[in-house]
């Protein structure tokens, strides 16, 4: 079971079956609070899965199961693990010493953007593979749980959502409510990516209707890496004293 503290909102993972029947309380390691299981927390009611009557909100028979790291079908040839790891190791430290001197705030090379999928089955395949041949990391939930699940244990970048995903369980509004919830600091780090039917590309007056960050057209999936790139370098900009004086890397 999970109790969330009401005062800054940490979520404590609990053993049910070790856990009395009775009320009892906890304190929270961060906030010190004192956390009661008895009464729901206002954060959690105000989460998406508070909603009611979806997969993301029934008691699971099974442990919750995060969105699936997306693996292309077909891979090139690689070399030998041995030798990756020798070339990773290398590009890391290269890369912490560089970043002593780098005072520009730019997101270093070897941290891959994290990226989650929400869609339809139609546009997965596409989508996953187009932002994985960009160099992101990609996650593909194929239903609700899974999505929200993802979104709270991965410290997610990117989130591309079809008005379509998980259309049965209506996990569009679920995902829509979890990205609304989310503190300003915590929005600020989130790049919510709607996919639309009708919508323009890149119609920056749409997406601030949407409560998003930017609107890909579906019919423009072929350039979404080209879109991406822009979107994601104007947004950048925007927070760019922001990002430095905060101590944050680009997104």
């Amino acid at each position: 079971m999970i109790i969330v503290c009401p005062k800054c909102s940490t979520r404590l993972q609990v053993d049910q079956e070790k856990s009395p029947n009775r009320p009892f309380n906890v304190r929270c390691p961060k906030c010190s609070s004192t956390i009661s299981s008895g009464g729901a927390s206002p954060a959690l009611e105000q989460s998406a899965l508070a909603v009611g009557d979806s997969p993301a909100t029934d008691h699971p028979r099974f442990e919750p199961a995060t969105a699936r790291a997306y693996e292309p079908v077909t891979q090139q040839a690689v070399t030998p693990a041995s030798n990756d790891a020798l070339q990773m190791l290398a590009e890391l430290l290269a890369n912490s010493t560089g970043r002593e001197h780098d005072k520009s705030g730019a997101r270093p090379a070897w941290d891959k953007r994290k990226a989650l999928v929400c869609s339809a089955e139609p546009l997965r395949e596409p989508l996953a593979r187009k932002l994985t041949d960009s160099g992101y990391q990609v996650f593909v939930a194929e239903e609700t749980r899974q999505a929200i699940e993802t979104m709270r244990s991965k410290q997610l970048d990117v989130v591309l959502l079809d008005p379509q995903f998980d259309s049965a369980e209506q996990g569009s509004a679920f995902v829509v409510r979890e990205v609304n919830v989310l503190r300003p600091s915590q929005r600020r780090r989130l790049f919510f990516v709607l996919l639309s039917p009708s919508l323009r590309t890149m119609d920056a007056h749409a997406a601030f209707l949407n409560n998003s960050n930017a609107i890909v057209n579906v019919t423009d999936l072929d350039d979404l890496d080209r879109v991406m790139d822009i979107a994601l370098r104007e947004y950048n900009e925007l927070y760019r004293e922001f990002f430095t004086a905060s101590g944050l890397t680009a997104l």
